[in-house]
């Protein structure tokens, strides 16, 4: 991120961030005698003392347009960085930090919010609130699918002030819109407790981050009731059955999901460099809660998996004999390795069958596998193999974890393997195993069999 630490947390009068983007912020300031701090050595780290608060300082001096430091002005910046892309000296990459630079500085640092100019409709002003939001949250580097769900619950959350409360101006929203909304979700529309929850997450990045308010107690608002659930498990031999049914590449995808204890997208972002064919383990970069772990190449599907891999090389290959081959990379990884994206050993281990273009950067080239697709290969397995459950890809990952500890193994290491912060989390299919292992004999049993004894006496 551009700036190390942020508006709640810093140093009274002193904001800290790196000098590139300090550098940004200075050529946007253009004035001399802004109290901007000097490069610390290694840590290349500068200071941005508050006494802006007082200052009124110009676009450029060739703008002819005061901009203020207490109010977020969008059109002047907008100018801004449209100066700077006719400007052939400066890169694009450039440009996209000054513009990130200059809004840190506003809506982190100063705590301005979006401000439409008068005489803009409501509606003008919800668009600016979400394309500010889906700024914001790629700042922060959530999640492609973090981001489409957060801004569908901000829609949603407009929609029905607009209706309910008759406020058109959608900043003039408090926390008291906010668990009325919720309010709605359980009463209402009756969404589960997890539903419920993500539309809070996501009303809580708007409130905080873009309407740079903060949510007061939230505990008379009506909560979802989540009860006790236990994961649905397949036995050993309908997992036997549920393989049988498939074949190739899906065979393959089966049996990593239940071999391995992968999570879908943990199975979908697999890399070549990823699969150590050698220590029989697979790395999994960036799973739940953005953390690293290792986990069981199965011996069985080993040769399956490198005669797959031998396919996916001669399609790289084609595709870099056309000018593509380039897999999706973080963009401070695309920074760092600039050719990485082209290597095989970044590619993935299951792509699409075509190219794609990112929905963030435009940019075309061979992405993973889609969650739906792995989705559809296991809901055709389960009504081929007639098993009467309720499955799905993650009733494999729930199989891996009872199977492994009906094998006896340790549940500390089935946690590792699995990827949980709390033991407790890796418990609850303890209690799985006994159900499947010993369970206790039924009364009707033990009576049916006594009188067949008495009988036969």
């Amino acid at each position: 991120m551009a700036f190390q630490g942020n508006k709640d947390q810093k140093p009274n009068g002193v904001f800290y961030g790196k000098i590139s983007r300090c550098k940004q912020i200075r050529r946007f300031a253009g004035v001399s005698g802004l109290p901007f701090g000097q490069e610390t050595g290694a840590g290349k780290e500068c200071l941005f003392y508050r006494s802006l608060d007082e200052q009124i300082f110009q676009l450029l001096p060739w703008s002819g347009k005061e901009l203020s430091t207490d109010e977020y002005q969008e059109n002047a910046i907008i100018e801004f960085i449209e100066t700077l892309k006719a400007n052939p000296n400066f890169n694009e990459w450039q440009i996209r930090q000054a513009n990130d630079a200059i809004r840190l500085y506003y809506f982190h640092y100063r705590g301005c919010k979006p401000k439409p100019s008068s005489g803009v409709k409501s509606l003008d002003c919800t668009m600016e609130l979400l394309k500010e939001a889906r700024r914001l949250i790629r700042l922060k580097h959530y999640s492609y699918s973090t981001e489409k769900t957060y801004l569908q619950w901000i829609k949603r959350f407009f929609a029905y002030t607009e209706q309910t409360t008759r406020k058109k101006d959608p900043e003039a929203l408090d926390a008291e819109d906010c668990k009325n909304f919720l309010s709605h979700l359980a009463l209402r529309e009756r969404v589960a407790a997890s539903t419920q929850n993500q539309a809070f997450n996501a009303l809580l990045f708007l409130f905080r981050n873009v309407l740079c308010k903060e949510i007061d107690s939230l505990s008379d608002t009506v909560r979802a009731k989540r009860g006790q659930r236990l994961p649905v498990v397949f036995s050993i031999d309908e997992v036997s059955r549920l393989l049988a049914c498939l074949s190739g590449r899906d065979r393959l995808i089966a049996g990593l999901l239940y071999g391995s204890g992968l999570r879908l997208m943990e199975l979908a972002r697999l890399r070549v460099k990823d699969v150590d064919f050698d220590l029989n383990t697979l790395t999994v970069r960036s799973g739940k809660g953005d953390k690293d772990r290792t986990t069981i190449l199965p011996m069985s599907v080993k040769d399956s998996l490198r005669a797959h891999l031998t396919g996916v090389k001669r399609l790289h290959d084609k595709d870099l004999a056309l000018g593509h081959g380039d897999a999706h990379l973080a963009d401070a990884l695309a920074r760092k390795y600039p050719n990485a994206a082209k290597e095989w050993a970044w590619q993935y281990v299951f792509p699409v069958a075509h190219l794609s273009v990112d929905p963030r950067s435009g940019h075309v080239g061979r992405h993973h596998i889609t969650d739906a697709a792995i989705q559809a290969v296991i809901k055709k397995a389960l009504q081929q193999s007639g098993i009467p459950k309720h499955g799905s890809v993650h009733t494999l990952r729930h199989s891996f974890a009872t199977h492994l500890l009906m094998n006896g193994v340790n549940i500390r290491e089935v946690q590792e393997l699995l990827g949980h912060k709390n033991v407790e989390t890796t418990m609850i299919y303890t209690h799985v195993m006994r159900d499947m292992a010993h369970a206790p004999q039924s009364p009707l049993d033990a009576l049916l069999m006594e009188n067949k004894r008495s009988e036969g006496a």
